[in-house]
């Protein structure tokens, strides 16, 4: 079951993870854990008009945890806050069994299907969009 988990495409995404230098003077900058696996990731943004227009991040995560983060670096930017929730959302229906594959800008996320059955991991890979809707939340607050 771990060969397909951990396949081909998560490492790959896994190991092209970006955006991994953090922010100088961000508009807002969260950490967040998993608590089932111990994950962790910090992320700050920089925000303009309710859009993202920079994006750092650190993480300490298994494979599926890193895959997550590396697809949410690459499509986060000029993303709003609801953006990022329906892709949580898409995310989030895939991992649950009850829906398809993400579509768009997300469909990398379909490399992670496999995952359904690691319901432990499921909070690593949720990780990413957690942390980008809290500092979101951090910057519409201020």
């Amino acid at each position: 079951m771990m060969d397909k988990i951990y396949n081909r495409d998560v490492l790959r995404l896994a190991a092209q993870i970006g955006a991994t230098e953090p922010l100088l003077n961000p508009d807002a900058t969260t950490s967040v854990r998993s608590p089932l696996c111990g994950s962790t990731i910090e992320v700050s943004l920089k925000v303009s008009g309710g859009l993202i227009t920079k994006f750092g991040q650190s993480i300490q995560a298994c494979a599926l945890g890193q895959a997550s983060a590396s697809i949410v670096a690459e499509n986060v930017i000029g993303k709003n806050r609801r953006q990022i929730l329906e892709g949580r959302k898409m995310v989030n229906r895939m991992l649950e069994g009850n829906g398809e594959a993400p579509r768009g800008d997300w469909s990398a996320f379909n490399a992670l299907i496999p995952a359904r059955d690691a319901k432990p991991r499921h909070g690593a890979i949720l990780m990413p969009f957690d942390a980008v809707i809290s500092c979101l939340d951090k910057v519409s607050v201020k």
